[in-house]
């Protein structure tokens, strides 16, 4: 079942975006060679909660952190750890707020120092694909517009979209119907109608676009071992216009990629 949203649950879940943003731009403040990726994930969830609001991945079916994160050929749901960030090295963040009883969730993928252009080019175009999507996401519009949309953007540049996991609907709960692939066939899948929040995901790969779970159940790679990107963004879809509900102003007054 889809639950719509009212303008009102939807400027809760925007509160909850603004949390979210200024959190992601606290790990940006320090995200660098060096760094263990534990420091991030202490750094998020004391921030979260310093300004009113719960960490919506800690706990969640037993995941053990507040942040996803995310290394080189991770695509998602690494755990932080002590490994220490290393010049050349790509890291996926990816972290929700429960505020108010709505959730907010969105993602960023930081080159750590100097890294490829190849690799550099993976990062600007997945971010670039996520911003298609949302370009898709229109009232009367169908879900697989959207995936067909950031497929038709990445491969024709020569990436792979993942297939196993996809964005999702968020509300009172973290994951809710419809699933948002970043694949599809337009004029597909459920419509988008007046107060649908969804969050878009696009995890796209430098290689092959097949995937593996590792062995502690959560992260997910690359097979080949190639690098993966990863943006997130939440909108709700309106009668008249497509709403963005999460940012990353705050990272981008930060970092570039």
């Amino acid at each position: 079942m889809i639950h719509y949203k009212t303008p009102e649950e939807v400027d809760i879940i925007k509160e909850s975006g603004e949390i979210l943003g200024r959190a992601h731009a606290e790990v940006a403040k320090i995200v660098g060679p060096g760094v263990r990726t534990d420091e991030l994930d202490k750094i998020a969830e004391e921030f979260i909660r310093d300004h009113g609001g719960d960490p919506s991945f800690k706990h969640y079916n037993g995941f053990p952190a507040t942040l996803c994160i995310s290394v080189n050929e991770n695509v998602v749901h690494g755990f932080p750890s002590d490994y220490e960030l290393q010049e050349g090295d790509i890291i996926s963040v990816d972290c929700g707020v429960k505020y108010k009883g709505f959730h907010s969730d969105s993602a960023f993928t930081y080159p750590i120092g100097s890294v490829s252009d190849e690799v550099r080019k993976l990062l600007r175009t997945t971010k670039e694909s996520l911003y298609i999507g949302i370009g898709a996401a229109k009232h009367g519009s169908r879900i697989g517009d959207v995936g067909y949309a950031i497929q038709h953007y990445v491969e024709e540049r020569g990436y792979t979209v993942v297939r196993e996991l996809v964005g999702h609907g968020v509300g009172k709960n973290l994951h809710e119907s419809p699933e948002v692939p970043n694949y599809g066939r337009r004029g597909r899948g459920t419509k988008l109608n007046h107060g649908l929040v969804i969050a878009i995901e696009p995890m796209i790969n430098l290689g092959t676009k097949h995937v593996v779970q590792e062995e502690d159940g959560w992260t997910i790679r690359t097979r080949d071992r190639k690098p993966s990107a990863h943006y997130e963004h939440m909108v709700a879809v309106w009668k008249d216009r497509t709403e963005v509900l999460t940012t990353h102003k705050y990272i981008e007054e930060i970092i570039t990629i």
